[in-house]
């Protein structure tokens, strides 16, 4: 749990690698995830780096396997995930992937494009044949008196001037729905000098290119003289149409069609041939291109992470700087050295001290991430400042669940989650694709926890769907009023209303043990109850959950070394905070316990000494609640305004005070190096203090070396009058803010009352008066529990879940949490193994 409080301690390494063994070593801290590396050649081109010309391999490969991987998928195939941990295969096993990869891939293009003519090859013998099997027969001959005629002497040849009258013929197959514009222009072109036949293919043929089944349409022109035939040549080519030849006689035709149909029996038994030898080389690819991925990605970012180093001036090492946590600085040792045993020289890790504020690293598990994950998305906390998640584990939950609370909303969220978490396990589960169904099983321990203090709060408000449950007896008895008022049937007859007076005996018998009464579910005044209690306890949980906020901004005082910090804000800022909000929480649980049933008529406002507090005044008719009340208000008020010049001016005055001092007892501090390093050892502490990464008031106009020499009052004071204005102004704001909790609450209350007496009241009157209770009730129940998840589960659910989010955002954690850190991403193949 240290490392949840607070983020671990980080140290900037540098590491000597050898030139021979600094790939496997490389690997093998991917392989762990323990560093980030830092990038020693940012001025240097991603083209002039030492491997690029390895990365460019690696490229190169993953072009083909994604071909590769596209033929599978073509296929309707899967690739199976890799089995085990995968190494990155050595430098000297590139060139044997590289030549089994590029020789399948030969093998799939020759067979694919084998394979495709074959069944174009197939499709045309499989068109030819339909079309001499249509039984178009050859057209009897026709004679035009409209048109220019074939006998006439402009179109005769010397020789045989008959020879033009011969029919010729076209036959072929075209697709369906150019078969009307073809036939269309056929006729317009040829100015009707031809007999064309359209018919619709009997079965549908296979597309080659697509392999689904596509219907054809043959067709079968005769027409007159060689002019007519180049015309519907061209015709037919423009419209990509299949033309084949056609013989006149019939034994002929059918000579041809089994020929025909014998090549396509030959042609469908070397495709078979052809698809098995295909099947039999996607197997290998199956089989070698999912660890071929995997460890070529591997070596990818090996290489990639090995551009980020810089060479020794003797070309012999590279040396490499990153971030690694501290716990961690003895097992990346052993990694190094173990990696590094073959080639004879051993790899060297040396602690460097940095001025840099370093990452922030909080490890967390399936239960902590997504609270850890709520607290990110504000802003990643700064190295080794206090982590609102330990805490926003409880706070988060239970306030969204003060504005949810109801029994079975919350049993249901508490049951969908639950199923979530005992299936989490499930390849199904966590590999689905569902961007809706991610976000939510990420959330899975959130929602569990929010529906559990749900279910909580539901017990408090007693409400399960708007309706009271009577777990306990009531503390408040009819029967004794009505015994000792003498109510009679006049009198009930007279007054619809009526009221119960906590003062008769008998009457109030004690509070409930639990929750809320279930009689005041009964009264008419039960709204005006429970607005009084949820904003009074609103108020109490806001007030409580911002000093909270404040005290733990002493812990980050305290690590960082700024101790003064606590006399000159923490403590202020706790005096303004209690002693004005504060003080109206003391009222409301003084109230709650001093105040009996008996004078509550008479009962003093707290809202009327709250303004008199402000006014240094009183009201006659407001009696005080305690004696001395108006000293101790003015008091504290005082005391809360005295505080903001010392909170305004007690930071950047004390600063000036520290640097001026420091400046005159600064002297000159030789220190020897190579001493120091020699002492130092790769666990001791790096030089560099931790309030080197303060809070930026204390830095601002300083950087790096001159922070030391450069201080600029103007900007700490205007640090400090912004941070001061908006706490005095956000106590108040922020106060009012959690108001919010009481009109969520509300709201999420009246509206299942309104949903209930719509629709399931309206329901169960409609089945007493048709006397068929079961049958109208399914369609009723079915109603209410789809408005019941789509409006009060998800939709007030998701305003619930922002509104708390706000809260612990604004309200809470601008208190002590700036967020202005950056994560340690650590060089990992866990992306890749997934």
């Amino acid at each position: 749990m240290g490392s949840m409080f607070r983020s671990e301690e980080v140290a900037l390494v540098q590491l000597f690698l050898p030139t021979a063994a600094a790939y496997p070593c490389v690997s093998q801290l991917g392989e762990l995830g323990l560093v980030e590396f830092r990038d020693l050649n940012a001025s240097v081109s991603a083209f002039q780096r030492r491997f690029v010309l390895d990365v460019r391999r690696c490229e190169e490969l993953e072009k083909t396997f994604t071909f590769l991987q596209e033929e599978v998928r073509r296929a309707g195939l899967a690739l199976p995930l890799p089995e085990g941990v995968l190494p990155a295969p050595p430098p000297r096993n590139l060139l044997r992937i590289q030549e089994e990869t590029d020789r399948l891939a030969q093998e799939l293009r020759d067979v694919r494009g084998n394979q495709q003519a074959l069944r174009a090859q197939l499709h045309e013998l499989q068109l030819h044949a339909a079309v001499l099997g249509q039984g178009h027969g050859p057209p009897v001959a026709a004679t035009y008196t409209d048109g220019p005629s074939e006998s006439s002497p402009l179109l005769q040849s010397l020789g045989d001037p008959h020879q033009d009258l011969r029919v010729n013929f076209v036959a072929g197959a075209v697709e369906p729905h150019k078969a009307a514009a073809l036939e269309r222009l056929l006729w317009r072109a040829c100015r009707g000098f031809l007999i064309a036949s359209f018919r619709e293919a009997e079965q549908p043929l296979e597309d080659p290119v697509t392999g689904e089944p596509a219907t054809w349409m043959t067709f079968l022109i005769s027409y007159w003289g060689e002019q007519i035939g180049q015309k519907i040549r061209k015709i037919t080519d423009c419209f990509h149409c299949h033309v084949f030849p056609f013989p006149e006689q019939g034994d002929a035709r059918r000579a041809v069609l089994q020929q025909l149909q014998q090549q396509s029996l030959e042609l469908q038994e070397v495709l078979g041939e052809t698809e098995r030898f295909l099947s039999q080389v996607l197997g290998r690819v199956q089989r070698l291109l999912p660890p071929w991925q995997v460890q070529m990605r591997k070596m990818k970012a090996v290489y990639l992470a090995l551009n980020q180093c810089s060479v020794s001036a003797t070309h012999k090492c590279l040396i490499a700087e990153a971030w690694c946590a501290t716990r961690d600085l003895p097992t990346l040792q052993q990694a190094l050295q173990e990696s590094s045993s073959e080639a004879g020289v051993s790899a060297v890790v040396h602690r460097i001290p940095c001025r840099d504020m370093p990452p922030t690293l909080i490890r967390t598990t399936r239960f902590t991430a997504s609270f850890q994950g709520i607290v990110d998305a504000y802003g990643v906390g700064r190295y080794q400042e206090v982590n609102p998640a330990p805490y926003t584990i409880i706070t988060f939950p239970f306030l969204f669940a003060v504005m949810f609370g109801d029994v079975g909303h919350g049993l249901l969220m508490f049951l969908f989650a639950l199923a979530m978490v005992l299936a989490e396990d499930q390849p199904g589960v966590k590999m689905a694709q569902n961007e809706i169904w991610r976000t939510f099983f990420g959330g899975r321990y959130l929602l569990l926890l929010m529906g559990l203090f749900s279910i909580y709060t539901g017990f408090i408000y007693n409400e399960c769907f708007s309706r009271a449950t009577a777990i306990f007896p009531s503390g408040w008895s009819v029967a004794a009023m009505a015994n000792q008022s003498g109510w009679s049937d006049a009198f009930l007859a007279e007054h619809p209303l009526l009221a119960l007076d906590p003062n008769v005996t008998g009457v109030f018998l004690g509070p409930y043990p639990f929750g809320i009464d279930p009689v005041w579910s009964l009264a008419v005044n039960h709204l005006s109850f429970l607005n009084s209690f949820k904003m009074k306890m609103s108020v109490i949980l806001g007030v409580t959950h911002m000093a909270f906020g404040v005290v733990l901004g002493i812990f980050n005082h305290v690590h960082f070394g700024q101790r003064h910090r606590l006399l000159l804000e923490t403590l202020p800022e706790l005096v303004f905070l209690l002693g004005l909000f504060g003080y109206l929480v003391f009222l409301v649980v003084y109230k709650w316990l001093r105040v009996s049933v008996a004078g509550a008529a008479s009962a003093p406002s707290i809202l009327i000494h709250f303004i008199n507090m402000f006014l240094f005044s009183s009201s006659p008719t407001n009696r005080l609640l305690f004696p001395g009340q108006e000293v101790v208000q003015a008091t504290l008020v005082v005391l809360a305004l005295a505080t903001v010049p010392v909170l305004l001016l007690g930071t950047p005055l004390f600063l000036r005070w520290q640097h001026r001092r420091r400046r005159r007892h600064a002297g000159p501090q030789p220190v020897e190096a190579g001493e120091d390093e020699e002492k130092t050892g790769l666990l001791d502490p790096p030089d560099a203090p931790a309030s080197g990464w303060g809070s930026d008031e204390e830095k601002a106009g300083c950087s790096g070396d001159q922070e030391e020499d450069k201080f600029v009052l103007s900007e700490v004071f205007m640090h400090q009058a912004i941070h001061t204005i908006e706490f005095c102004l956000g106590c108040i704001s922020n106060t009012a803010s959690y108001l919010r909790l009481w009109a969520l609450s509300l709201a999420h209350a009246q509206l299942s009352e309104v949903l209930w007496a719509m629709v399931m009241r309206v329901g169960l009157r409609l089945g007493r008066e048709m006397g068929v209770v079961a049958v109208v009730l399914v369609p009723v129940f079915a109603a209410f529990a789809v408005l019941t998840v789509a409006i009060l589960l998800v939709m007030e659910g998701l305003s619930a879940f922002l509104h708390a989010l706000r809260l612990h955002w604004v309200e809470f954690q601008n208190k002590f949490y700036s967020g202005t850190g950056y994560k340690l991403n650590p060089f990992t193949f866990t992306v890749e193994d997934e």
